[in-house]
């Protein structure tokens, strides 16, 4: 089972920028599809963004795109989340997991095991 850690959360004014990573352990996740969730006080967890093994294929949410960007590097065992353009309705915990893509098309988490999340605070 992967262990994932989250860091690079904090308190940001609308408009800035935050970097997320995600620091796995246990087993690579270089053939792994990787994902950014999030949830916000009184909501269910959300998926934000993904990419796949490879890292040729990429998905985000209507609400981040054009805003955000997932990237990994493998050699690492490490994926990222870099978000411009912060807004105060991107305030929430964010987690990152294993991922899958549906039938559908969309993504979902592919583990039940979350880590604890970093906390992104946006004011406005």
């Amino acid at each position: 089972q992967v262990q994932l850690v989250e860091s690079g959360g904090g308190l940001v004014q609308a408009g800035g920028s935050l970097r997320l990573s995600c620091r796995a352990s246990g087993r690579t996740i270089s053939n792994l599809h990787m994902g950014w969730f999030r949830q916000a006080p009184g909501k269910e967890r959300e998926f934000v963004a993904g990419r796949s093994w490879s890292g040729s294929s990429t998905s985000y949410a209507d609400s981040v795109k054009g805003r955000f960007t997932i990237s990994r590097v493998n050699a690492k065992n490490t994926v990222y989340l870099q978000m411009n353009s912060l807004k105060p309705e991107d305030t929430a915990v964010y987690y990152c997991n294993v991922a899958k893509v549906l039938n559908s098309g969309s993504w979902s988490s592919a583990s039940d095991y979350w880590g604890q999340g970093t906390q992104v605070t946006v004011s406005s």
